[in-house]
């Protein structure tokens, strides 16, 4: 199972904002669809919900989505136990916060900071944030997330865009 991990890509439907066209070229071939939060539009997530099912968490930018998407979504992907949250807090006590947030997870999927993060947590679990495609602010680029799934094992990657 190949799962396109998205956050932070600020889109809103209006012609502001847009996906890479790499980004693009992954998600045509997704099995299921993440994004972390600040999708900013309905209109962007019904475009990705053309390519694959997608779950998406309400980001502190998604102000027209309050209703519609929830904070937060635990889910289980192929046999991996997956949570998603916008915002994970600071980096001091990250793992030890969402290891208490979310206790029976595999997999914390997370956005928020623009900033990617590919490490293990606490208590087995490992951490992810796709950084964004589209606005790399402090980021060393312009990067999303592909999660392969086989067997209950996830196995994580950063993309990073030209």
């Amino acid at each position: 199972m190949k799962v396109v991990v998205l956050a932070d890509t600020h889109i809103n439907g209006s012609g502001h904002g847009r996906l890479p066209d790499a980004a693009w070229k992954s998600l045509h071939t997704a099995d299921a669809i993440l994004h972390a939060g600040d999708v900013v539009s309905a209109a962007f997530l019904d475009e990705l919900a053309e390519l694959a099912p997608v779950y998406a968490v309400l980001g502190n930018n998604d102000r027209t989505l309050v209703g519609l998407v929830p904070e937060n979504v635990e889910l289980d992907l192929d046999g991996v136990r997956v949570a998603m949250v916008h915002d994970s807090g600071p980096r001091r006590g990250r793992e030890q916060r969402m290891q208490a947030r979310f206790p029976n997870v595999d997999l914390v999927v997370f956005g928020h900071s623009h900033i990617p993060w590919d490490a293990p947590g606490a208590g087995g679990q490992h951490l992810f944030n796709p950084g964004s495609a589209t606005q790399r602010r402090s980021g060393p680029a312009r990067t999303f997330g592909v999660v392969r799934i086989a067997k209950g094992v996830a196995r994580t990657r950063i993309v990073a865009l030209p």
